[in-house]
């Protein structure tokens, strides 16, 4: 089954269509020209539209709330993040929702700087990232080739199909026609013939980043904002991406993922997508200069398993943590 709304009319109609595309329809009420979409699609459309309506609603009612609290001369309170809507922008995207963390850093004596635009989920890059993240062993093919574009300045790329079994592939192509419609791809065609997806390349410069690896730290948040507000035992006072802490020697580091919950030792995810062995080392120190307790410091690492990662902890006195992993890390000091 198929539906149309007519844009002159407004008629709104459940069809029949026996072949694909549809063309040359008219609207039954007023015969102008209209376009038929499949009834998923079309009903998953509306969705997207009702959630990023409702998000707007939600953020410019809690923007006249701050006005009006400020004409009666009052402070501005954080929201207990317990009982907040976690996907809302401005639940997260606020001075007052970072303020615990800020007066954390500044009691240890370290100068915190926090990219407000981090944590803003009014977009489709944490739900992206989270599908990326849960199915990366499927899904690490397509992203190395995304890379390999970016890096060699091409604009599109062809993924074939016709190898993968039938699941597989419908899994692939609803992917990448899902993240076509959220503007992650600047063209998408699925030559069904040829059993070929046809992809076009966003050049936005954040949509670059996140492909090269900042989905990584999109899934850290995403992951574990959800499994708190599932398991509803954390008390989640504050939390922060992309986070500049400049210590009182002037050394400056940035964090990746920061979480703070009502124990007051906050928990920092270090999201690396490529070789991290390296910087084993720089980890040990980072967390002891922040004076961390062992299992605050959590390294996110993409190429390892769980036994290697269980293996590294031990070694390093580093949480090592897969995407599988993480949630059930972060929970436990949390």
């Amino acid at each position: 089954m198929a539906v149309y709304r007519c844009n002159k009319c407004g008629h709104l109609e459940e069809v029949v269509v026996t072949q694909a595309p549809s063309e040359g329809r008219l609207c039954s009420k007023c015969q102008a020209p209209v376009n038929v979409y499949d009834t998923a699609f079309f009903i998953r459309k509306l969705v997207e539209r009702y959630i990023s309506v409702s998000r707007e609603l939600q953020a410019i009612k809690q923007a006249d709330e701050a006005v009006e609290a400020a004409d009666n001369g009052e402070q501005p309170q954080a929201e207990p993040m317990d009982s907040m809507d976690l996907r809302q922008s401005a639940a997260l995207a606020t001075p007052e929702q970072h303020e615990p963390l800020k007066r954390w850093f500044a009691a240890a004596g370290i100068a915190p700087s926090f990219d407000m635009a981090a944590v803003d989920m009014s977009g489709y890059f944490d739900e992206a990232a989270l599908v990326l993240g849960d199915h990366y062993e499927f899904l690490r093919d397509l992203l190395g080739r995304i890379g390999w574009s970016y890096r060699n300045q091409y604009t599109s790329l062809n993924v074939n199909v016709g190898s993968l079994a039938q699941k597989d592939a419908q899994f692939l192509n609803r992917t990448c026609r899902e993240f076509y419609s959220h503007a992650l791809f600047a063209k998408y065609f699925y030559q069904k013939q040829d059993k070929v997806i046809r992809l076009g390349l966003q050049g936005a410069k954040v949509t670059r980043s996140f492909f090269a690896g900042g989905w990584l730290e999109w899934f850290a948040l995403s992951k574990v904002l959800a499994e708190v507000r599932q398991q509803q035992t954390v008390k989640l006072t504050s939390c922060a991406r992309n986070v500049s802490i400049r210590f009182a020697n002037d050394d400056v580091h940035e964090l990746d993922v920061v979480f703070l919950s009502a124990k007051q030792k906050p928990v920092v995810i270090e999201c690396k997508s490529g070789e991290f062995r390296r910087d084993i080392e720089k980890f040990g120190m980072l967390k002891k200069r922040l004076g961390l307790p062992d299992g605050h410091f959590i390294v996110l690492a993409l190429d390892i398993e769980e036994a290697q990662a269980a293996s590294l902890s031990s070694m390093y006195r580093v949480t090592f943590a897969t995407p599988q992993t993480l949630a059930y890390h972060v929970m436990a000091v949390l």
